[in-house]
């Protein structure tokens, strides 16, 4: 088993998860957080810190698609371990539909 970060993360950004986690398996993209599904332990410890519910376990129906997503990302984007403002429109998207169709960046984020 993995977490992996879902859509929810996307054009919200709460960092508060990448404070717990003992491996640092967080990698930031522009607009969204990412795990790498090989480095994370399984721990569940960030799951329950992310305001937006965006972090789930890969044994939820549908995760096959989050996991390989987290992959790609997570080998592209630079890791981040260091708890950063939301992106400013983070309350106002946090539970929207459809948010990888209308927000999703594959640009890097800065890490740190």
């Amino acid at each position: 088993m993995t977490y992996v970060v879902i859509d929810n993360c996307i054009a919200c950004k709460y960092t508060d998860c990448v404070e717990v986690c003992p491996v640092d398996c967080f990698y930031e993209g522009e607009n969204m957080l990412v795990i790498h599904p090989d480095e994370c332990i399984d721990c569940g410890v960030c799951e329950p810190e992310c305001p937006a519910d965006a972090i789930r376990p890969d044994t939820e129906p549908d995760m096959d698609q989050w996991v390989e997503f987290n992959r790609k990302y997570s080998e592209m984007w630079p890791v981040i371990i260091t708890k950063k403002d939301p992106l400013p429109e983070a309350e106002e998207r946090d539970g929207e539909t459809g948010k990888r169709e209308k927000y999703f960046s594959e640009n890097p984020g800065e890490g740190g």
